[in-house]
């Protein structure tokens, strides 16, 4: 894999090329390459969250004095979550980069997504490794930090539960409220199915493996099922 076409395109060099491989090492690699000298990302992704989390969170904090924090608190989940860091690694090309087992590298989807945003997370590990904050500060200023217009100006920082619960109010007069209506699985792998409800009506129902993902899926179930 070549890595230097990498830093080219991020117009970063790193002083530890083994540290950059490592961020793009998948689990399921180890398994078909024994003797590959590295580990895998999991460690990097773990120092790479918090990385990230605190240099949005100090952006938040520095940019916006006049704002409450539980507006800064949803700006910053919004630019955080696995959705928007895997929507960066695409534009970054992270995928051409991994290293998967065979297996690993045909499943898309949901599952690649996954991975995608776990390297995003393991990849400012590394660079916190090797460089140290400031740089680590400009690139997440410069890849992540600039889609925080568009979610001020479209109001997708607000999650689907917080959407149906303003215009249920609003339109309705009702708080909606959330049922389990279904859970199966072992404890490592549960699902559950949730509906949502106005009253004593369910309006939608949705399945996650967790239940604040399902409740999160019944919402926006819910809102094209209203047109709201």
């Amino acid at each position: 894999m070549e890595f230097e076409i990498l830093e080219k395109k991020l117009e970063v060099r790193f002083k530890n090329k083994d540290l950059l491989k490592q961020a793009f090492t998948h689990r399921s690699y180890l398994n078909e390459n024994q003797d590959f000298k590295l580990d895998h990302n999991e460690r990097l992704e773990f120092l790479g969250d918090a990385v990230i989390e605190l240099i949005v969170t100090e952006h938040l904090f520095k940019d916006f004095p006049e704002k409450a924090e539980g507006d800064l608190t949803n700006w910053r989940a919004a630019l955080v979550n696995a959705k928007m860091l895997t929507s960066v690694a695409e534009e970054l090309e992270f995928n051409d980069f991994l290293l998967l087992s065979k297996g690993e590298s045909k499943e898309l989807g949901k599952a690649r997504a996954y991975i995608l945003a776990n390297a995003f997370e393991a990849f400012l590990g590394a660079l916190y490794l090797d460089q140290g904050y400031k740089p680590c500060d400009e690139f997440i200023k410069k890849n992540l930090l600039k889609n925080l217009a568009g979610i001020i100006k479209d109001g997708s920082y607000k999650d689907s539960k917080s959407k149906f619960q303003e215009e249920a109010q609003e339109r309705v007069s009702i708080t909606p409220s959330y049922k389990v209506i279904k859970e199966s699985g072992p404890d490592h792998e549960k699902s559950f199915i949730v509906g949502v409800y106005l009253g004593d009506v369910l309006v939608a129902e949705g399945e996650g493996t967790s239940k604040r993902e399902a409740e999160e899926a019944a919402a926006e179930l819910a809102l094209g099922v209203k047109k709201w």
